[in-house]
């Protein structure tokens, strides 16, 4: 664990702060409020994912305070526009006042309510899905978000690795988490083995998937 912090630690030491003050304003209130946002490992290969494959409609699953909708319409073009849903009161109102205040109301869309029931309420054609809500949930969302995305399309999956909880036996985890960690297992075995699907799983971060949809 500390060679792999050390590790963490090294690439980090090349990073260079290309954020905004509003970006940074958000990560401050973040690190205040202990809300979780995207970490910076994270961030600097979803930056890479998006100058790379330029998509016009991004979705996102899981919007907390705003950070990672503001981030992502800051690192594409401006007739990129993005729809982001969020269901825990206290964080939807910080998040639209933190998209007010970066000046992105007019690209970025939040969505209050449960994914579960917004998701089936949207039309498909996104270009990239970012799934970053309840890690629990990510099975459930897993059909409506293969219908919604474009094929060619990319889907990234963030904290796949549940702070290393996912390598443990379910019996080496707390009981409360038996049922986060057992469909966790369930989503990464869907996305590696979906018909439409070719994915790779990352170590980035708290751990990353990136899919693409196939043609067909």
């Amino acid at each position: 664990m500390i060679e792999r912090e050390r590790i963490t630690d090294f690439i980090r030491s090349f990073g260079s702060d290309r954020k905004s003050e509003a970006l940074r304003a958000i990560e401050k209130e973040a690190q205040e409020h202990d809300v979780p946002i995207i970490r910076s490992e994270t961030q600097e290969l979803l930056r890479i994912l998006l100058k790379m494959n330029r998509p016009k409609r991004i979705l996102e699953v899981g919007a907390a305070i705003g950070f990672s909708s503001v981030f992502m319409a800051e690192n594409t073009a401006e007739d990129t526009v993005i729809t982001t849903i969020e269901n825990y009161p206290p964080r939807i109102a910080r998040a639209k006042e933190n998209i007010a205040m970066a000046g992105m109301e007019d690209r970025i869309t939040l969505l209050a309510g449960d994914a579960t029931d917004l998701l089936k309420e949207l039309e498909s054609g996104y270009d990239m899905i970012f799934m970053d809500a309840a890690k629990g949930q990510y099975i459930h969302f897993l059909p409506e978000v293969m219908r919604l995305l474009e094929p060619g399309g990319i889907l990234v999956s963030d904290n796949v690795l549940q702070d290393g909880d996912i390598f443990q036996s379910r019996y080496g985890i707390k009981r409360r988490n038996h049922t986060i960690h057992s469909r966790m297992r369930d989503y990464l075995y869907a996305l590696t083995h979906h018909e439409q699907l070719d994915t790779v799983i990352l170590e980035t971060g708290d751990g990353m998937t990136i899919s693409v949809k196939s043609d067909v």
